[in-house]
């Protein structure tokens, strides 16, 4: 076990001072641009309240209508839906219908700003192994470290609220979609390329007309991985003040309400289940689309 004094050029007094400079440096940093990153999040934070408002505002035949939809378009499956209808309507019998619908709307938009950034990010580190050794890192330390952690630096910059607790779930839940968006570009198949080579095709037409199509499946998965992920972190962004299923089995471990905090749990879980089935059904569709186009 190594001790202090091994290390005569480090003591703990020059380690409290580098902290201590560290934290100085960050308070000054937000203080001065604090209120540019929160006018920078503006748009997405008048977008989440927005959907949170349509989803709370319309109707619940019409809401219910609309998923039972999406989740038909995505799985091709009756008993999918009818399994999805039951679910919601029991949620809304136990009085959970609000709160579900604070929850659809963060993962949702959680969702597509990870579909957004993560599919570009996965692409460049398709294209080159330098980007991959850099971004790869990078990912590893958004899985791994404690999302209590990379939480201080959010709520410093921009208080508690909606936008802290969306990109602390966007930091945790965007590393499946890039990995696995470079890992199906990187494994189509290398005589599929050779003969778009000799087709003509240039690298974009390569990307868009070959390589994307047949990495759908992967990307779908990540797709999926990353919904999953970010349901997991609801509870967590309702520590930072963000409404729906999460600050309900928050109020129930600070109160010791067993029975609320199962039915909450109950909820999330029956709206992961449904986004997994969805999404994982619409993957194998892509994926035998893709066999039978290029097979």
């Amino acid at each position: 076990m190594w001790d202090w004094y091994e290390f005569p050029s480090i003591g703990r007094t020059d380690l409290r001072d580098l902290k201590k400079a560290g934290d100085e440096a960050f308070k000054a940093f937000s203080r001065a641009y604090g209120e540019s990153l929160e006018n920078f999040f503006q748009p997405l934070l008048s977008f989440l309240v927005w959907f949170e408002k349509l989803l709370i505002n319309s109707p619940w035949p019409v809401v219910m209508a609309v998923i039972a939809l999406l989740v038909w378009a995505g799985s091709r499956s009756w008993q999918l839906v009818l399994a999805t209808l039951a679910s919601l309507a029991l949620i809304g019998y136990l009085g959970m219908w609000e709160n579900t619908m604070y929850t659809l709307a963060l993962v949702s938009v959680a969702t597509l700003v990870c579909i957004v950034i993560g599919i570009p990010f996965g692409i460049l580190m398709s294209k080159s192994d330098r980007m991959q050794a850099i971004v790869t890192p990078v990912l590893d330390f958004m899985q791994t470290v404690p999302a209590f952690v990379y939480l201080i630096p959010i709520i410093l910059l921009l208080g508690l609220g909606k936008i802290p607790g969306l990109i602390a779930v966007c930091v945790y839940a965007i590393p499946p979609i890039v990995r696995l968006t470079n890992l199906g570009i990187r494994l189509v198949d290398k005589d599929v390329l050779e003969a778009a080579d000799a087709f003509g095709a240039s690298p974009r037409q390569k990307l868009w007309t070959v390589q994307m199509p047949l990495a759908l499946p992967n990307i779908f998965a990540g797709v999926n991985q990353t919904i999953m992920m970010a349901l997991a972190m609801v509870v967590v962004a309702a520590l930072i003040g963000v409404r729906g299923l999460g600050m309900e089995v928050l109020k129930a471990v600070n109160n010791q309400y067993i029975t609320l905090g199962f039915m909450n749990g109950l909820a999330i879980m029956a709206i992961a289940i449904v986004f997994d089935r969805t999404s994982q059904k619409f993957g194998k569709r892509l994926q035998k689309h893709s066999e039978i186009i290029h097979g």
